[in-house]
């Protein structure tokens, strides 16, 4: 079973680090064609509607890979000025309460797509269904939350302090 998630594991980090990857780096190479577009031709049309798609990618596959590498904002002084059965503790408590607010945000967005979808909503410039365009943000709110779910069942499992499904606890406890 342990191999079966190290597998997972390796197939969702290529996955989010390429779409991370080539996200930003297609998303540099269109703003700049368009500035020289912009100044030596004409505007391209759709440079910004593809922007906005390929920011709402990078940003909602990003939430993922920040929480699977525990690169998300937390509350470190206090976290780490704790002995390491309270540090398990609020790991439990935030992994879980985070959890719960990603999922219910993925939630809220499900309803938005459905939303988007119902009033059959298209891209301005590319006349993409806006439905198809926001459906990642349910996708990186629901993978934020099951990695929440693997850093706590990465704590009931392991001895010691996990921050996330694949990184540990920075620092020594003290004493």
């Amino acid at each position: 079973m342990k191999k079966f998630f190290q597998i997972v594991g390796t197939i969702v980090d290529w996955f989010e680090v390429g779409v991370l990857s080539i996200g930003v780096f297609m998303l540099a190479a269109l703003l700049i064609a368009n500035v020289v577009a912009r100044n030596f031709f004409r505007s391209i049309h759709y440079a910004e509607e593809v922007s906005m798609i390929l920011v709402l990618f990078i940003t909602f596959v990003g939430v993922s890979y920040a929480v699977r590498k525990a690169r998300h904002i937390r509350m470190g002084a206090i976290f780490d000025s704790l002995n390491p059965r309270l540090q398990k503790i609020m790991i439990y408590v935030i992994a879980g309460y985070s959890g719960a607010v990603m999922f219910l945000m993925a939630y809220f967005s499900y309803h938005y797509v459905v939303s988007a979808y119902n009033t059959m909503q298209v891209t301005a410039s590319l006349r993409i269904p806006y439905w198809l365009v926001v459906v990642i943000v349910i996708v990186g709110f629901a993978s934020a939350g099951i990695q929440y779910l693997r850093t706590i069942a990465k704590n009931i499992f392991e001895k010691e302090v996990w921050l996330s499904p694949e990184q540990q606890s920075e620092y020594e406890a003290e004493g």
